[in-house]
């Protein structure tokens, strides 16, 4: 419900609070509902939205709108995190007051959102910890949504650029067990499932990361695999250029056949290109300068 439809007619009418209430109810009872957000019975509503010219519908209209513009705001946020278009997402982000968000899943998912933000930007580890504690203590505290795991993702990256991977170990096992047993029960529950196979790709990818960066490949290029495999069944490219390019990079790191590198870079172009996505396409340019010069 839109309470501030209710507050504005009120003042365009130029109504105080006692004449609006005058045979209905208190103005203690008004004051909770426009202040508090304390409603009324429905008996009381309908009577004082007649008395604006509004029905009890129009105050749900309105919500209504606003939270489907919301979702969208967040939805367009969350697919441009992904393709690293961090201005963009700090833009769309500052849109929003999470305060005023009533509906607990957009709420969940702002949350998310920031805190992954931060992470990825290197901000102060108390606001990327404050934004996942709002997932973990609050909005999922039974721990039962994807948002954990997503928050978790979050907590290992960012103690893993501060260099403590003893810390970054400790959440990167907890998505590998999720993972796995994503593995063996891969249909969800799930009303949105096109944001829950982007959400499952952002856990993969970052956890083969952080693997690769440990040396750990084998770990790595089986989450490449698996990610690459998601996008071609659900037909979510937004992680195919990162997931390549990760590939490439392990390839190299690993010492694998020439051919097969050309190849992965072609297809690392290739994806990058289909998505748009120019932040890929720089840093395949700096890898393959920087692989050219070493096998001269």
């Amino acid at each position: 419900m839109n309470i501030d439809v209710f507050i504005k007619r009120r003042k365009q009418l130029k109504l105080s609070q006692v004449k609006l209430c005058e045979g209905i109810c208190t103005q203690a009872t008004l004051s909770k509902f426009e202040n508090n957000g304390r409603v009324p019975s429905l008996s009381i509503l309908n009577k004082l939205c007649v008395r604006l010219g509004l029905i009890v519908d129009d105050l749900y209209q309105s919500s209504t709108a606003n939270t489907s513009r919301l979702h969208d705001l967040l939805d367009t946020a969350e697919k441009k995190l992904m393709m690293e278009d961090y201005q963009e997402v700090i833009k769309l982000l500052d849109e929003i007051d999470p305060e005023k968000i009533e509906f607990a899943p957009l709420k969940t998912q702002f949350y998310y959102l920031r805190g992954l933000l931060n992470a990825l930007t290197n901000q102060q580890p108390v606001d990327v910890l404050f934004d996942f504690s709002q997932i973990l203590d609050d909005l999922d505290d039974e721990h039962e949504t994807i948002f954990t795991q997503l928050a978790y993702v979050g907590s290992g990256i960012m103690y893993s650029r501060k260099k403590q991977f003893s810390k970054a170990d400790f959440y990167f096992d907890k998505i590998c067990q999720f993972i796995d047993e994503y593995r063996q029960n891969s249909n969800p529950d799930e009303e949105d499932k096109d944001n829950y196979y982007l959400r499952i790709l952002t856990l993969i990818f970052f956890t083969a990361e952080y693997h690769a960066q440990q040396n750990d490949f084998r770990v790595s290029d089986n989450l490449v695999k698996l990610g690459v495999k998601l996008c071609s069944e659900y037909h979510v490219t937004y992680y195919l250029p990162r997931l390549k390019l990760l590939e490439t990079q392990n390839a190299i790191s690993e010492g694998k056949p020439r051919d097969l590198i050309d190849q992965l870079m072609n297809e690392t172009l290739a994806f990058g290109r289909i998505n748009n996505n120019q932040v890929v396409e720089v840093r395949l340019a700096a890898l393959k300068k920087q692989y050219e010069t070493l096998n001269k």
